[in-house]
């Protein structure tokens, strides 16, 4: 299935220059002269290989036939992390290795998209926007005006996001899981 550049989220699985390709990372480019591009880093699935390549918005990639499964992430195991397949009930594990950056978007009983090719777990796809508690913020300074660039703040999975001056200890923030930017406070 042809799909645009743009459309790529990280943990997609892609067919490009005969391999097969996890999305690792997504960045969106607009230089000062020319048109926008898409910067993917990718992890070539058999050999473990990096790839960092461009896209430009005309550009249209293979998506991987894959089988993709809902499952629910149960917890950390070790180097493992442990699913369980929300028809079967079966549970197996992934190595922390494969899911690199993505296992600081998961909590316990986060459903997410495994995808299965030739009946092996090739990763996972996470929701669009993951819901995290505020665990580490420095303090509001009185008088510092709202229209700041915003404080570094550390969240339950131990990602670290930049919130707005506002947001304390405790709140719980709606996160992008292509982005890791912060969205909103959450209820």
């Amino acid at each position: 299935m042809k799909i645009s550049a743009f459309d790529v989220r990280v943990g997609n699985l892609i067919e490009h220059q005969g391999k097969l390709w996890r999305v690792l990372k997504k960045g969106h480019v607009k230089p000062g002269k020319g048109g926008a591009f898409i910067q993917l880093e990718m992890k070539e699935i058999t050999e473990g290989t990096k790839l960092n390549e461009r896209f430009r918005s005309v550009d249209t990639l293979e998506k991987a036939h894959v089988e993709p499964r809902k499952m629910q992430f149960l917890y950390a195991d070790g180097d493992n992390h442990v699913f369980m397949d929300n028809e079967s009930y079966e549970q197996m594990n992934i190595p922390s290795e494969d899911l690199a950056e993505m296992s600081r978007y998961l909590l316990p009983n986060t459903e997410v998209q495994v995808n299965f090719h030739n009946d092996s777990p090739l990763g996972i796809e996470l929701p669009a926007t993951v819901i995290l508690e505020v665990i580490d913020t420095e303090g509001v300074v009185k008088g510092q005006t709202a229209a700041g660039s915003g404080k570094p703040a550390e969240l339950e999975t131990g990602l670290r996001v930049t919130v707005p001056a506002f947001v304390n200890i405790g709140d719980k923030i709606r996160v992008n899981t292509d982005t890791g930017a912060y969205m909103e406070r959450a209820d």
